[in-house]
């Protein structure tokens, strides 16, 4: 199988629009099973303080640890999934979060943003230090608030930008005639980098979107100081080598739930200023 990926269209998608996309990566009953564990994990996360973040009226984020997700290994050792990583971040890659958002029904359009600020790599050297990977849990319809991403841009580099992630809404016209609506289904699993200008849009239907996020970084990004994955020795031990020697998780006797730490202000500040 990996003798099939282009590699080079995998780079060229991630320099240029920013999103490329496996459809049926995985058989759509596998998504139902990742449907179960989110749904499971978010239902465990709201009932305790910090469990949930906020990302919009009706939208909420959950980090979880990597035992909780049944397709974990599965996901981090697909052949696509190794390609993208060691082609765009480099041989020593290293998985720093894995959770999920959620947008439920009456979910409002996010502002436009990107996750973080972009880092010196990207803004002076043009390269990307680190990626999102998403794995819908539904087929994705028009109603649900579809994932809106304005490709070319994660390399825009404006000092007018809120906290170095929120344009201001005089940039907003070029995001929306550049914008493209994402239509995933069961199974299919994208790979982004999470500086592309992009929003979750309102949901008028009656239907949640959970949606998988794993995030992966080049060596030195720093994103797992926001982060703390936890492992279990039982379940490193039964992992491939491949996948240990890339998952930045320490090892415990017993998981901690996680309190969310990746919170994004200004998410929720423009949800209340609506």
């Amino acid at each position: 199988m990996t003798a099939t990926i282009d590699r080079q269209a995998i780079r060229e998608a991630l320099d240029g629009p920013g999103i490329t996309a496996l459809r049926g990566a995985f058989p759509a009953q596998w998504a139902d099973r990742l449907r179960a564990d989110i749904e499971r994990e978010f239902t465990s996360a709201r009932a305790r303080e910090g469990g949930a973040v906020g990302r919009g009226h009706n939208r909420w984020y959950v980090e979880v640890h990597p035992e909780a997700i049944a397709g974990f290994v599965d996901i981090v050792s697909h052949p696509w999934f190794v390609a993208v990583c060691d082609e765009v971040l480099g041989a020593d890659y290293r998985i720093v979060e894995i959770g999920f958002d959620i947008p439920f029904p009456g979910a409002r359009d996010q502002p436009w943003h990107r996750d973080f600020p972009a880092p010196p790599e990207t803004t002076g050297q043009h390269r990307l230090t680190s990626l999102a990977f998403n794995l819908t849990a539904v087929d994705t319809a028009e109603d649900m608030g579809p994932f809106e991403i304005a490709p070319g841009t994660q390399w825009d580099d404006h000092p007018d930008f809120d906290h170095g992630m929120f344009p201001p809404q005089w940039h907003y016209p070029r995001y929306e005639q550049l914008a493209e609506r994402k239509y995933p289904r069961r199974g299919d699993i994208s790979a982004r980098s999470a500086l592309t200008i992009h929003r979750g849009t309102a949901s008028s239907g009656t239907s949640a979107r959970p949606v998988l996020v794993v995030g992966v970084d080049a060596p030195g990004a720093g994103h797992d100081e926001f982060h703390d994955l936890q492992v279990t020795r039982g379940f490193q031990d039964a992992l491939l080598t491949q996948v240990r020697n890339h998952l930045a998780a320490r090892v415990v006797d017993e998981l901690t739930p996680i309190v969310q730490q990746h919170t994004i202000e200004g998410l929720v500040m423009g949800d209340a200023e609506e």
